[in-house]
């Protein structure tokens, strides 16, 4: 298991279309790809897998997450994840 922490700069956050970025990078790995944030002293967890998990973990711009990356392929999908946050998510 390898991780990361990134601050999300794109201005929208992960909002649907950069969610479906993330997501997009996420499914091409055979690793379980997580991402987690901290909110009101709360531990937030999404599968970056899922859309609808990555929506609703309601991450916003200036968020620093976590992105956890567990399997035969994590190096690799770790850096292709930081990679897409610190790249703007499209954005």
């Amino acid at each position: 298991m390898v991780s990361a922490k990134v601050r999300i700069k794109n201005p929208t956050g992960l909002h649907l279309r950069p969610a479906g970025e993330f997501y997009d990078a996420a499914v091409r790995f055979g690793s379980k790809v997580m991402v987690e944030k901290v909110s009101e002293n709360k531990l937030i967890s999404a599968n970056a897998k899922s859309v609808l998990s990555i929506l609703g973990a309601c991450i916003k711009s200036g968020d620093e997450i976590t992105i956890i990356c567990d399997g035969e392929d994590e190096e690799e999908a770790l850096r292709e994840m930081v990679r897409i946050v610190e790249d703007g998510l499209g954005e």
